[in-house]
């Protein structure tokens, strides 16, 4: 979870009456995020182009990494010798599924 400082959370009313310096503050990094409250509830978070540029860096290398690991699994498992699959008749006795019933 991701914590916040006292001048870090704001309720709506006071994010719109401020929005010009708050954006300001973002953009020039006094302030490195700041939530914003509804009902005492965080209901979003305002960070700069910067920051969500590289959070959406991160999560397409992150894909990437995880498309990665999954290619080499295929490789890997092209390269077993075809009578060591597992029958999907026989995964399904082992466990006690009805394939009729799928």
């Amino acid at each position: 979870m991701v914590s916040y400082t006292q001048n870090e959370l704001l309720s709506i009313t006071d994010f719109t009456k401020q929005i010009s310096k708050i954006l300001t503050d973002v953009k020039e990094r006094s302030l490195e995020k700041v939530g914003i409250l509804k009902n005492n509830r965080l209901e979003a978070v305002v960070i700069s182009t910067q920051e969500y540029e590289k959070l959406k860096k991160l999560e397409e290398f992150l894909e990437y990494l995880e498309h990665k690991e999954i290619f080499e699994v295929v490789e890997q498992r092209k390269k077993e010798p075809k009578d060591s699959y597992i029958s999907l008749e026989d995964m399904a006795e082992k466990f006690d599924i009805n394939l009729d019933n799928l």
